[in-house]
């Protein structure tokens, strides 16, 4: 259960697309660690507290900085910066090791080989029970990438290893989240 509320975070970061900071501030991580805990083992009861529960921006930075997160190969330096009902995340992505090989001959996909830095603004939310990401832009390199590009992209390269990412995703809430919210540099979340 840890790891699929840890994939409600780095999806809420609009599709995996997030970043590590240069290093690791253990007591947040601790702080972290115990409030995932929290959301199980409340989760888990019959009738949940309905009591939020609050990330800080940096205690989901510092988890993510901390290698508890598996991330896609090729991804790193992930930064996550909340604002209300928005998700702006930066990574360092290696497209060839994310890509695994596969190859396209359409031309508009070939700004997604070698090593970028990518930044993807998001709207984010959670409610009853379901999670809904919708991107709104993506750059790499300071340049915006066309949706309908970024579609291609999604279309060839992740959909068949995660076939729940999307430029809108919607998907369900792990431990009996009823909803989660977005915040100025936080996530608050409220099971049910």
């Amino acid at each position: 259960m840890r790891a699929s509320l840890t994939l409600l975070l780095v999806v809420l970061a609009s599709a995996f697309l997030t970043a590590q900071t240069t290093s690791v501030d253990s007591s947040a991580v601790t702080s972290m660690e115990r409030k995932l805990e929290r959301i199980k083992s409340n989760g888990a009861l019959p009738h949940p507290d309905q009591t939020p529960t609050e990330f800080t921006e940096h205690e989901i930075n510092a988890y993510l900085a901390s290698g508890k997160v598996k991330l896609p190969v090729g991804v790193r330096s992930v930064h996550l910066e909340g604002q209300p009902e928005i998700v702006t995340g930066t990574a360092r992505v290696d497209f060839d090791q994310l890509k695994a090989g596969r190859r396209s001959s359409n031309p508009l996909l070939s700004v997604f080989t070698g090593i970028h830095d990518v930044v993807v603004v998001a709207h984010a939310h959670g409610a009853g029970g379901q999670a809904f990401v919708n991107v709104d832009s993506v750059s790499l390199d300071n340049v915006d990438i066309p949706r309908f590009v970024l579609q291609m992209f999604v279309d060839k390269y992740l959909q068949p290893k995660y076939p729940n990412i999307g430029l809108d995703s919607r998907f369900a809430l792990p431990n009996r989240i009823d909803t989660a919210r977005v915040g100025a540099h936080k996530l608050t979340v409220t099971q049910k």
